[in-house]
């Protein structure tokens, strides 16, 4: 089978699938990537460059569309290239929204077209309008709506689709929802494993707190409201009040990843910061980490606090779950979907710093007591979300393409 994938970051979502597929050496892979750094072991990586950025002066409604245009401009491109080289791919499988999709069932007719569906933009009912303090302007519904411009191009276009959970395939019209598979990616179990008494050593960044008895963790992709880290950073103040050895170690960058930036450029980091009376030789702040280093945060963590708005569910949470970490998560969708309280972790109110600190307290003043729900939580992965059984259903769902129904 020859194998097109298609997303401007590499390998994201596509790197155990692209591994997988590229090891049976009947297969062809080819990446098609903005990103020009990594490799994958047998995958022949095509990078593509939008030709320009997305103009200012442009209308804000349609800037996404412009930026989605701009990427599959690029992408018919380097596809004709491959054409040319005579690659001509039996499916095409892409992350839907950014754009590297939307041309090829023009450039590539008969190949069968297949979309990663992530999320579909809504200004009711899910992250949009989620917090009260934040009305949404009739500009920012209309902008929402043709945000989904571009997707609507895919779910048209494309031969089958997939979401990751259910709640995030059903932010998707009704009419188009036959379409779209839920799988999951997968989490790497073998990988992401207790390691009971660990202790943190980052030597990297020089953290050390192999003393420490107690360690609350916290892991986003950026530091911004989407992901609750206000709330979090309001819960930690009044939990180092009350527990002066406790420490907290915060994963990520000190950006936006999701939502708005604070309008005088002010992270939210620094703003919580400047805010709150906080113990900053408790509270450190490693930056993005390499792999291992991230699994031995998750490892020495006493309770893990993911918090979400009602939107795409973090893989962090998940790998959190399996690595056997106490977690204490927020009461929304899609958490809901894999977090039943009291059974698998703790749930709390997104809004309230008070009932997530409570709540942290109770899990570190109940050690044995949660004995059983980090066990559970590590189970509920191994039982749904292992990559070693999901692996497995990706390349059958992708098999299904060429009629092919032996497994690879």
């Amino acid at each position: 089978m020859k194998i097109l994938f298609l997303h401007p970051n590499f390998p994201a979502q596509f790197r155990h699938l692209a591994v997988a597929l590229a090891q049976d050496k009947q297969n062809q892979v080819v990446f098609g990537t903005t990103r020009k750094e990594g490799q994958l072991a047998g995958v022949y990586k095509a990078v593509y460059s939008p030709s320009r950025e997305v103009r200012r002066e442009t209308h804000h409604y349609v800037r996404t569309l412009e930026g989605a245009v701009l990427q599959g401009q690029a992408v018919y491109r380097m596809a004709e290239q491959l054409k040319a080289q005579g690659f001509i791919p039996d499916v095409v499988y892409g992350h839907s929204g950014w754009g590297p999709t939307l041309f090829i069932k023009d450039v590539f007719p008969k190949s069968q077209l297949l979309c990663y569906f992530e999320w579909f933009y809504r200004a009711r009912g899910s992250d949009a309008d989620f917090d009260p303090r934040e009305p949404l302007t009739p500009d920012d519904v209309a902008r929402i709506r043709i945000k989904n411009s571009p997707i609507l191009v895919d779910l048209y276009s494309c031969d089958r689709g997939l979401s990751p959970t259910n709640w995030q395939r059903q932010q998707f019209p009704p009419e188009y929802q036959s379409k779209i598979t839920v799988l999951h990616d997968g989490i790497d179990t073998a990988f992401f494993q207790p390691k009971p008494g660990a202790k943190l050593v980052l030597s990297a960044i020089n953290l050390d707190l192999s003393h420490a008895e107690e360690i609350v963790t916290y892991v986003a992709r950026g530091m911004e409201p989407y992901r609750g880290f206000p709330q979090f950073m309001e819960a930690i103040a009044l939990l180092q009040q009350r527990r002066p050895h406790c420490h907290v170690v915060v994963v990520g960058e000190d950006r936006v990843a999701y939502g708005r930036a604070l309008p005088d450029a002010k992270t939210y980091k620094q703003l919580m910061l400047e805010k709150l009376p906080l113990d900053l030789s408790r509270l450190h702040f490693t930056g993005l980490l390499p792999y291992n280093q991230y699994l031995k945060v998750l490892q020495a963590s006493s309770v893990h606090i993911y918090l979400t708005r009602p939107f795409v569910l973090s893989w962090s949470m998940l790998e959190a779950m399996a690595t056997g970490c106490l977690l204490v998560a927020s009461d929304t969708p899609p958490v809901t979907e894999v977090v039943r309280d009291g059974v698998n972790g703790l749930l709390v109110n997104f809004f309230s710093p008070q009932e997530i600190c409570d709540r942290t307290e109770e899990a570190l003043d109940n050690p044995e007591k949660m004995s059983p729900i980090r066990a559970k939580a590590r189970e509920t992965i191994l039982e749904n979300y292992a990559l070693s059984k999901l692996l497995t259903k990706h390349l059958h769902w992708i098999n299904l393409s060429t009629n092919r129904h032996e497994s690879l």
